[in-house]
């Protein structure tokens, strides 16, 4: 393409994933990533510390950046299920969602991200009822704010095993959530295809309709080989799924599909992190390397 991917879409990185907080400082990140003008979206999570969330807003306000919020960490973390057929269990996920609106709102966030929780057969069904529930009930309160819900889609068998996926059955949830609700979208993930059997024109033709956020990424999933699962190693990660060729193709789909909109951008973030001892801002600047060659490599 000729023209910069920028004029396309807004490009964003998923800030824990680039600089995990083990080894990097909440601040000191953001305000790297934001000093970088590749950049005009980033996509933060839960900050605990009140004195640290405040100064992460600040920073924020000053970056002129689109920011998104994940509320996936904290489903993730202490085991929380938004599909749980415990009501109370079920519960618990709604009120962490509905307190992370309330962040994402203060950090200036116009929506959250979020994922099912796991599923069993026997139960599967049940659970797809209660998803809608805590869904419909979320987007209710996002709505009272003008902002957005958007459930990401994961596989459903190989680590994160959840309830949506494979990508049908994201559309059929999609569907019946748009039938009630206009504030909620799916978010798609390159990483996540190769992890549910899928390719990137089955993903985004079956989803079009849907998706309101991207993210790019790789994945391992040769079972038995290093960073197999849901892990989004760096681009170039041995016996990994995605690199160069495949991110043009996730490129050449969405362009024929029309989300090549330079009027108002998709989000599109980057969702790699280092792996081991790999250092954060080596695999980011991989990760724009690859970006940046796929781009080029696209057809006008």
């Amino acid at each position: 393409m000729k023209d910069p991917i920028q004029k396309y879409f807004q490009i964003g990185t998923i800030q824990w994933m680039t600089h995990p907080p083990v080894n990097y400082k909440l601040l000191d990140s953001v305000k790297q990533i934001a000093c970088d003008e590749y950049f005009s979206a980033i996509e933060v999570t839960h900050v605990a510390d009140e004195g640290e969330r405040e100064a992460l807003r600040k920073l924020l306000e000053q970056s002129h950046m689109r920011v998104g919020y994940g509320a996936q960490p904290r489903l993730l973390g202490p085991g929380l299920n938004p599909n749980d057929i415990s009501e109370s269990r079920r519960q618990q996920a709604e009120d962490i969602l509905k307190d992370s609106i309330d962040e994402a709102e203060y950090l200036g966030a116009k929506g959250i991200a979020f994922l099912a929780g796991k599923w069993e057969e026997a139960t599967k069904e049940t659970a797809y009822e209660q998803l809608l529930k805590t869904t419909r009930n979320v987007c209710d309160y996002a709505a009272g704010k003008n902002m957005m819900v958007e459930l990401e889609v994961f596989d459903f068998d190989m680590d994160k095993a959840s309830l949506i996926g494979p990508a049908p059955y994201a559309a059929r949830f999609a569907a019946d959530m748009r039938m009630t609700h206009n504030n909620f979208g799916l978010l798609a993930d390159l990483s996540h295809f190769p992890t549910t059997y899928e390719s990137s024109q089955f993903v985004i033709r079956t989803l079009r309709p849907y998706i309101t956020h991207l993210h790019i990424g790789n994945a391992v999933v040769k079972k038995g080989k290093e960073a197999y699962g849901d892990q989004h190693p760096r681009f170039g990660f041995p016996d990994s799924a995605n690199d160069v060729a495949e991110l043009t193709e996730f490129f050449r789909v969405l362009k024929e599909e029309g989300f090549f909109d330079s009027r108002d951008p998709y989000i599109l973030s980057l969702e790699v992190k280092p792996w081991g001892d790999e250092d954060g801002d080596m695999v980011l600047a991989n990760t724009k390397r690859v970006i940046n060659r796929a781009w080029a490599l696209l057809e006008d």
